[in-house]
């Protein structure tokens, strides 16, 4: 694992030599701190690191305005000066040995005097490693807690007593689910335990942080293994309650699918599937825009069922329905999604899929018309990759004969809907008439009138496909007649 770190770092030997040099010459010392040396010695060093320092703010400014093309200092209120150097953003943040009143996150900001006190402040001991820079590239590890042995059995567990850590910061709580995800680590068994006493100390967190967590936590390798980190210890009843909530008590006679358990399934499924987001490489998108995508996806299959305990109803006979499941689930899933602040795009995307998501177990093999297949198409826009592919993850049966039967299914409506946009342009789905022909023809001014013309104009386009133009306007008269305006 040292060797691992050291083949990373060398990556950057260039900045941190130069970094270490230029604070060497003023007598002070430099040390590379926290994730950026957790990623290094598990071999994921990211372009961003993160430094610690005995040198005051105004000090690490300073030598900075000499080494870096750019310098900004928004958190020196928390004695953390910013800069890009050879295209690479660096935090330094001079030693810190904070002090919290217990009732906010936010400390009262106090400079320490020793790398040792800053280290135990720290979140977790896995994050409480430093690298003591050299200028000349002999860089020495500091590892006084002991974190590495905790990176090498992949566990998290906190410097301190773990009740003082989460009462001084409960989000290192739901930190502690993210890295779960993210590393794919386990939880100390005293840190699981004071996660879950503590549980309720989530509250004194603002929901846009929690949010933050969660979004960072439904990107991890394994966002399953953090969300069920949340529910086992009670977090997830304070921050997302619709998850517990899917722990449906079972009737021995009156059973059904396990809904927790299918949703954090089909959440794993759609993580591997996609890949298929991609697309075509030479036309990649940008890595933020196809995260977002992810993310959607995710949260979207993570939500999808959110919906059935509301609606969970028993026939006579003891079968179990969920009838509109989709409809409630949607309409929750938004609901949570404000509570937390998200954004409005991201919330409105979620909760469409959701909304969509059985509208495909009408489908049956080819037994939609082509009008159908518009309609689905139309109803999902730009989310129709991602529908797809929650309806292939929703499959999670054992029944391996009805298993083939759904993904042969879902494969012959991709095919349709190929062979459809091979015909005419389905993403944009419009009448052959604009609102200005329809007023000309039918001697209009613009009004409701107009809009509901092209409404029944849009229904026909879905209804029959591309139209002429001779044939929309005569539909057009012909539906004219028929109003009674």
């Amino acid at each position: 694992m040292l060797a691992t770190a050291q083949d990373a770092v060398k990556v950057h030997d260039r900045t941190l030599t130069a970094l270490a040099g230029a604070f060497a010459t003023r007598g002070h010392s430099l040390f590379l701190v926290g994730g950026s040396v957790r990623d290094a010695l598990l071999g994921r060093l990211s372009h961003d690191l993160d430094f610690t320092t005995d040198a005051r703010p105004e000090v690490v400014t300073g030598i900075l305005d000499e080494v870096a093309s750019t310098v900004w200092d928004t958190g020196i209120a928390f004695g953390t000066v910013s800069g890009l150097i050879h295209g690479m953003t660096v935090e330094i943040t001079t030693f810190r040995a904070d002090q919290y009143d217990g009732s906010s996150r936010n400390p009262e900001v106090t400079y320490g005097t020793s790398l040792d006190e800053d280290l135990v402040r720290r979140d977790f001991r896995g994050n409480a490693i430093a690298l003591e820079l050299s200028a000349d590239g002999a860089h020495e590890l500091r590892d006084p807690l002991n974190g590495l042995e905790d990176l090498v059995n992949g566990v998290l567990d906190t410097p301190a007593a773990p009740e003082q850590s989460f009462h001084d910061d409960p989000l290192r709580m739901l930190r502690a689910c993210r890295f779960a995800s993210q590393l794919g680590f386990e939880v100390a068994p005293r840190v699981q335990d004071a996660m879950t006493r503590m549980a309720a100390e989530i509250d004194r967190i603002t929901v846009e942080r929690v949010a933050a967590e969660l979004d960072k936590l439904m990107l991890g390798a394994e966002p399953w293994t953090g969300l069920d980190l949340m529910v086992a210890t009670g977090i997830a009843a304070h921050v997302l309650p619709e998850l517990p909530a899917l722990q449906l008590t079972q009737d021995e006679h009156r059973q059904h699918k396990d809904v927790y358990a299918h949703s954090l399934q089909v959440l794993r499924n759609v993580t591997e599937l996609e890949g298929r987001l991609a697309g075509d490489p030479e036309e990649a998108e940008d890595a933020e825009a196809l995260d977002h995508r992810r993310l959607v996806l995710r949260w979207a299959a993570l939500m999808h069922d959110c919906g059935k305990p509301a609606t969970r109803a028993f026939t006579e006979s003891g079968a179990v329905t969920f009838h509109h499941h989709e409809v409630v689930g949607a309409r929750m899933t938004r609901k949570r999604l404000k509570a937390l602040k998200f954004p409005k795009k991201t919330t409105e995307e979620i909760g469409q899929l959701v909304f969509l998501h059985m509208r495909f177990h009408g489908y049956g093999e080819g037994a939609w018309t082509d009008s159908a297949v518009r309609r689905y198409v139309t109803d999902a826009g730009d989310l129709l990759p991602q529908l797809q592919l929650i309806v292939r993850a929703d499959c999670t049966t054992r029944n391996k004969r009805k298993a083939a039967r759904l993904q042969r299914v879902c494969d012959d409506l991709d095919a349709r809907i190929v062979e459809l946009k091979e015909k005419e342009d389905l993403a944009a789905v419009r009448p052959e008439l604009d609102g200005n022909e329809i007023m000309e023809i039918l001697g209009l001014a613009p009004g409701p009138e107009v809009g509901k013309a092209w409404a029944y104009l849009k229904e026909l386009r879905l209804d029959r496909g591309p139209m002429e133009h001779d044939e929309a306007v005569a539909a057009l008269k012909d539906w004219w007649k028929d109003q009674d305006l």
